[in-house]
């Protein structure tokens, strides 16, 4: 009997480093389509020397072993909350932090924004870059076939995004076993070149690295910014904790998927010294002339998953961040019964389908793209490393000052290495995901301030809650049947809605909920936590329910674990009151200026509405409208 638990909890892990193999490294499983072909035409102008193979391929092996072993497997990986990874995550376990000062909190914040946008910039690269350089092994397969690689690369995009409403849940079976057979191939072409030279081998000595460093001294710098393409998809490890938990991506890392990558990067390198003239697209060379298009047609398919994973994370923080504050109210629909996290988000879809075919468009070629690339990943871990080991595990761990900044300054030096290597490349593309993750960053910062100010001009003309029931109470208005649930941002206040049924009708129900909704720092809560509620008297009781900023705010549901509702036999005579309020402005304000001010009411008035987010029954709503001043 004792076996069967045990047999069963190896099952479910094995499943899930699966599972994990078909998300959370498709990024990073696809980098050696493009990484050494792109660090070795930065490393010289003609063919590449013995030194200048050995050089680079040590550098890539010492990149994967210190920023994604050490950094983020064995340390990042550990500053969880509750199970769940990414920078809001990181955020809020930031601002939890005793050291987090009122002047922290600032910087927090800002890192935080800065870090989502930075990742929304990430999230359009990588589909572009990935599928491109998977397609283009069919111009070195049939030269003729070269003027077709833009316009294939535009249909399978087109067709991934527009697949996203249908829900990934199908194939998402899939995904695992095909990565699984990805990085078998890419482990066996790896053990062919290493066969044909063994040499290669003598690039585990670090020594290489140096001697390439010293050798090329500037140029040496400009190589960094290509070898950075081989850790990009790091994020992925971190911020998909919470659907696989730490322990399988550390194991599908480490047995699998690091060895895979090792293997392959060394056989290129391999291939390359017995042919220098390989390295113009060393990945495909590899592989025997009979097997380039069904190498063609895997990469494709690792390719569109690692776009998938992506494009599934961007839709995960966009829902992270509206529930935080830093983005307008949108549309979020579940495509799983089964699966909390499997959502789309229609807005962000269509704006990361447009930029990315514009990105495609632009740029042509993979080898362009890998000048864009780089620049949004490595201000991202430089986000996480600041936030995780300057603040996060010395809580957690409590590490010593003298750790924590020992700790904090190693693996930021490696990231502000990486950064500046990447940071050359701004001419030549690199201001893409700057200019992507810049207006980001205004219109989240712009929501973020200008939601502060409405709260405030709000409050300006709001009611304390206490002496409007002790008014009611000696002046009594008449009482109607059922529930009315007057829903407010603060619960000490009266909800305007309130005041106004009362104004224009004289009339309220028997029972009265005033009822608010606090997101909360940690992903998910148990049922216990959902509700809190008082009894006010009189007929009136003030709810709250909670939520974590990784659930779906559904009021109906959560209300089902109130007493109040728990007892009431008739949902249909519950009716819910919402105030939706039109803002104007016609001064700056607070440190916004005027034309920020009118950016936060666009997207004010663009956002989705109240009930539609809260999941509420639309027969069932009353909206009642007022125009405040900021």
């Amino acid at each position: 009997m004792s076996g069967h638990p045990a047999g069963s909890r190896e099952s479910r892990l094995s499943t899930l480093v699966v599972g994990a193999l078909g998300v959370v490294f498709g990024d990073i499983g696809t980098s050696p389509l493009y990484a050494v072909k792109e660090s070795l035409a930065a490393s010289s102008q003609g063919l590449p020397s013995a030194p200048d193979i050995l050089g680079v391929i040590s550098m890539i092996l010492w990149s994967l072993l210190i920023v994604i072993t050490i950094k983020y497997v064995m340390f990042i990986m550990r500053a969880d909350n509750k199970g769940e990874g990414g920078i809001m995550a990181l955020t809020a376990l930031a601002l939890r932090s005793p050291y987090a000062t009122p002047r922290w909190r600032a910087i927090i914040y800002f890192l935080g924004i800065c870090g989502l946008a930075l990742f929304f910039g990430d999230g359009v690269i990588t589909p572009a870059i990935s599928v491109l350089s998977a397609v283009e092994g069919l111009e070195l397969a049939t030269p003729i076939l070269q003027p077709v690689v833009v316009p294939v690369t535009l249909g399978i995009l087109l067709g991934l995004f527009l697949f996203q409403r249908r829900g990934t849940e199908g194939v998402g079976a899939l995904f695992g076993p095909v990565m699984l057979l990805w990085f078998a191939v890419l482990a066996t072409l790896g053990v062919y070149g290493i066969f044909k030279a063994p040499q290669i081998l003598t690039a585990i000595n670090p020594q290489h690295a140096v001697d390439f460093a010293i050798a090329h001294r500037g140029n040496a710098f400009i190589v960094l910014g290509a070898v950075f393409l081989s850790v990009t998809g790091a994020e992925a490890l971190y911020a998909d904790m919470g659907h696989f938990g730490a322990r399988p991506i550390r194991l599908a890392w480490l047995l699998l998927v690091f060895p895979s990558l090792i293997l392959n990067y060394f056989g290129q390198g391999g291939l390359i010294l017995l042919n220098p003239e390989a390295m113009k697209n060393p990945f495909y060379l590899l592989a025997p002339d009979w097997g380039l298009y069904p190498l063609v047609g895997l990469a494709t398919a690792a390719t569109v998953i690692a776009s998938q994973a992506v494009i599934s994370g961007a839709f995960s923080a966009g829902r992270q961040a509206m529930q935080l504050g830093f983005l307008p109210r949108m549309e979020v629909v579940h495509t799983s019964e089964q699966e909390e996290g499997q959502i789309y988000v229609p807005t962000i879809n269509w704006i990361l389908l447009t930029a990315v075919l514009i990105l495609v468009l632009a740029f042509r070629n993979s080898s362009n793209l890998a000048s864009a690339y780089g620049i949004a990943v490595t201000g991202a871990m430089v986000i996480d490393t600041t936030l995780a080991f300057g603040l996060v595990l010395r809580v957690m761990y409590h590490w010593s000052l003298s750790l924590t900044l020992a700790a904090t300054l190693f693996f930021l030096l490696f990231d502000t290495v990486f950064f500046a290597a990447n940071a050359l490349k701004i001419p030549e593309g690199g201001w893409f995901p700057l200019l992507l993750g810049s207006l980001i960053f205004l219109l989240m910062s712009t929501w973020k301030k200008g939601t502060e100010l409405a709260k405030q001009a709000i409050y300006r003309d709001e009611i304390p809650l206490a002496p409007f029931l002790r008014q009611l109470a000696m002046d009594p208005a008449p009482r109607a049947q059922g529930i009315g649930i007057y829903m407010t941002t603060d619960a000490e206040m009266t909800p305007r809605p309130l005041v106004q049924n009362l104004q224009h009708h004289w009339i309220i129900h028997e029972t009265v909920a005033i009822l608010s909704i606090q997101f909360v720092d940690t992903p998910q809560l148990t049922t216990g936590d959902r509700v809190t509620e008082e009894n006010l008297g009189n007929g009136f009781h003030r709810l709250t329910l909670h939520f974590g900023f990784a659930e779906t705010p559904d009021i109906p549901r959560a209300l089902q674990q109130s007493h109040l509702f728990r007892e009431w036999s008739n949902p249909d005579e519950t009716s819910f009151f919402l105030g939706r309020t039109v803002f104007s402005a016609d001064q700056p304000r607070a440190g916004l200026s005027l034309w920020r001010i009118r950016l936060f009411l666009w997207m004010q008035r663009n956002a989705s509405s109240a009930a539609t987010w809260f999941h509420l029954p639309p027969h069932r709503v009353v909206e009642m409208g007022a125009r405040v001043l900021l």
